[in-house]
Parts: C-alpha cells; sequence; structure tokens
C-alpha cells in the first residue's frame, strides 16, 4: 500500500476488506502513529486481531500513538479472550458525577464532542461504578441547574465483558440501543460496545460460518494470497479424502452384490444425495438453534428426536418415490427380483435418511461439547456419515433380501 496518496479513513476501509495477517503487511510500512488512528476508525475487535499480528515491541509503540483513553482500553481489551464482548470495547466517554448539573455537564460535552460521537452521558459513583444513565432528550428539556441524578435512568441495562458474542446478541436482540454500556464484577463501568460494532462483529461470525462447514477458516478473504489458502485448506481436503476412502471401502465389501447386481450402482448416487441433503437440513437448523441461543441446556435429546422422527417421515415418503422408481429400472431390465429391489430402496432410504437426520443434529453438539466452533468442518463429518449409512443400509439389504 502506498502510504502517501491514502487518507486514514481510506486505509481503515482498505484494511477492514483484509484478514487480519494482510492488514497487518499492509500496515507495517506507515509510521506507528498513523497505524493508531487508522485502526481507530475500524471496528474494535478487528483492531485487536491487527495489533496481535504485530510482534511485541512494535504493537507496544503503536498503541503508545494511540490517545490516551484508547490505548488504555486496547490494553484492557486484550485480556479478554478471542470472541468475547471484551474484545469490542471502546472507552467510556461523557461519564459524570450524579452531582453534576445539566449545565456543568454541557459545558463539558463542548469540547468532548469534538473528539468523538456521544450518545449517551453515563453517570457514575466515586468508585467508577455505573448508576444510570441520561439521554440527550432529558438534557435538552431540562432546567439547567437539575441534578444528572434526578433525571438519570436507574440500574440500566448493561452488557459484562466475559459475554461471548453470541451471549451478548441474544441479551440486546430485543434492545437495539446504539451503544451499550459494559460493567465489571462491582458494577463499575470499564467500557462501551457500540450497537454497530456488535452486529457487525456477528455479521461477521455468521458469514464465516459456511466456510467453516467445509474446512475454509473465518480468517481467510478474497484477497489472501494463495499460497496461504492453500496451507489453510488442503489439511482439510485430506481429511475429506480420508473418509471418502471410508465411504468406498463400505463399497467394496459389496463388490460381488453390485457385480451380480449392476443396476444398484445407478442408485448408489440417488440414496447418497438424498440422505446427505437430509443431514443438511438438519445440521443446518442445530447450528441456527445454536447461534440464537434457541437450544437450552439439556434439550439436546428432543433436538435429536425431532430430526430422527423428520428423517424417519421424509425417508419413507421419498422412499416411495426411489422405490417406484427402482421398479421401473429394474423391470425395464426383466429383473426377476424388481419387486423386492424397489422395497429395498425404500428401506435404506427411510433409514439413512434417520440416521442423516440424527448425525446432523448431533454433530454440532458434538463439536460443541468437545469445545470446538459447532460449525468446524461439519459438513465433512456428515457427509462422510451420510454417505457411510446410505450406501451400507442399501447394499446390505440387497444382499440380505435379493436371492
Amino acid at each position: 500500500m502506498d502510504p502517501t496518496p491514502l487518507t486514514d479513513t481510506a486505509i481503515s476501509d482498505e484494511i477492514t476488506r483484509h484478514a487480519p495477517r494482510e492488514a497487518a503487511e499492509m500496515l507495517a510500512e506507515l509510521d506507528d502513529a498513523r497505524i493508531a488512528r487508522a485502526l481507530e476508525e475500524v471496528n474494535p475487535s478487528i483492531a485487536q486481531e491487527i495489533l496481535e499480528e504485530f510482534d511485541e515491541a512494535r504493537r507496544l509503540a503503536i498503541v503508545a500513538k494511540a490517545p490516551a483513553d484508547t490505548a488504555r482500553q486496547w490494553t484492557r481489551n486484550q485480556t479478554y479472550p478471542e470472541g468475547s464482548l471484551g474484545r469490542l470495547m471502546v472507552a467510556p466517554v461523557a461519564v459524570f458525577r450524579p452531582e453534576t448539573t445539566i449545565t456543568q455537564a454541557v459545558e463539558e460535552l463542548r469540547e468532548l464532542v469534538k473528539k468523538a460521537v456521544i450518545t449517551y452521558l453515563f453517570v457514575t459513583d466515586a468508585a467508577g461504578r455505573l448508576l444510570g444513565v441520561v439521554v440527550m432528550r432529558d438534557m435538552l428539556l431540562g432546567e439547567g441547574s437539575t441534578r444528572l441524578d434526578a433525571i438519570m435512568i436507574r440500574d440500566p441495562f448493561s452488557l459484562r465483558p466475559g459475554m461471548t458474542l453470541r451471549e451478548a446478541m441474544r441479551a440486546v436482540l430485543n434492545r437495539h440501543y446504539p451503544v451499550y454500556p459494559v460493567t465489571g464484577p462491582d458494577g463499575e463501568l470499564i467500557g462501551l460496545v457500540r450497537g454497530q460494532s456488535l452486529f457487525e462483529a456477528e455479521a461477521i461470525e455468521i458469514s464465516a460460518q459456511a466456510g467453516e462447514m467445509v474446512g475454509v477458516g473465518k480468517e481467510e478473504r478474497l484477497s489472501t494470497p494463495w499460497p496461504r489458502s492453500l496451507r489453510m485448506r488442503h489439511p482439510w481436503l485430506q481429511l475429506n479424502l480420508l473418509t471418502a476412502f471410508l465411504a468406498a471401502a463400505v463399497v467394496g465389501v459389496f463388490q460381488n452384490t453390485i457385480d451380480r447386481m449392476v443396476v444398484l450402482a445407478v442408485f448408489l448416487p440417488v440414496l447418497s444425495g438424498q440422505s446427505g441433503n437430509t443431514g443438511c437440513q438438519a445440521l443446518a437448523v442445530a447450528l441456527r438453534g445454536m447461534t440464537l441461543g434457541e437450544l437450552p441446556g439439556g434439550h439436546e435429546r428432543s433436538l435429536i428426536l425431532k430430526e430422527a422422527l423428520l428423517g424417519l417421515l421424509n425417508g419413507a415418503l421419498v422412499g416411495v418415490s426411489a422405490g417406484l422408481g427402482m421398479y421401473l429400472v429394474a423391470a425395464a431390465e426383466r429383473h426377476e427380483s424388481a419387486l423386492t429391489l424397489a422395497i429395498v430402496v425404500f428401506l435404506a432410504m427411510t433409514g439413512s435418511c434417520v440416521v442423516s437426520g440424527v448425525f446432523g443434529a448431533l454433530i454440532p453438539l458434538a463439536l460443541q461439547r468437545m469445545g470446538a466452533d459447532p460449525a468446524t468442518a461439519s459438513s465433512i463429518f456428515l457427509t462422510t456419515a451420510t454417505d457411510v449409512a446410505s450406501m451400507g443400509m442399501f447394499l446390505g439389504l440387497a444382499t440380505l433380501l435379493v436371492r
């Protein structure tokens, strides 16, 4: 990046279109003060991720060039784990004592608004504990001599820094405030989170979910160089190949059956595709429910039973159509066991859809239980389960029932 013709805002816009590592590489050529100014204009969580890509000495130098309040907040934010609300905090501004009058607050605001966008006033006690929030409308309509504690909203809603983004999103789902205070364990005001930043961060997480299902990490962007993309993607493709060998092994076990009834090979992709789609439907619903917090603890069993039932019903209905198709094909080839083959397709379709539905719900739950992101490579694991189940049931039943 050529630093000369670009404004700080243009630099900020540019780095948000890149993964943290590439953004840090772009910024490395600039002086520390300009990097600090650019990072001030991006989502705080993105700023944290980019800062962490620099070595410690350069990171400290950049933080030192930021305004004192921002530098302190960046340092505080770094103490919270990745994916937590603490990473999104900005420094509190417009913080007043309860005895401050409207006139006094307005005079101080005249200077504060030159450096920051102010939506609410926050009232704290001497220990920094949040007592209330003052909205601008009440400031405008109040008498100049009125104290802030007389017009503030007491015991205001606040977030906790240790919350995950999903927990925070669920907490603010019906509030839609432009700014949320963040308080510590003793109620002290430790930062602010802008609603825009919160929704932006969650949008990034949700947009990455589809990629994570097939082994594409959220740090990969369109601008990521191909060597880095190759390193991030290829291991998952090797895993996918390994699991594909497992499905192929199942087919190999029944090679004699396929040689005896070639018509079975025609219907293998039909079974695999239909059961795979059933599993993907269950997986999508499970991931959505987990993301939105619609799956409280202890209700996992109900989810699995529901998906098993849906798999049974959908599999049976689709199995009728698939069985009819098998009957017509086998009858056209004058196969003596055409009806039996149709029954085999029906049973295999029904059973594989039940298994697919169960695994579609079970895989993200298991990944979450192991401490991993529920979406991580879930599609790869699901594909393996559905292929093994559908092909195994189909060929196994054909071997047992068709003589």
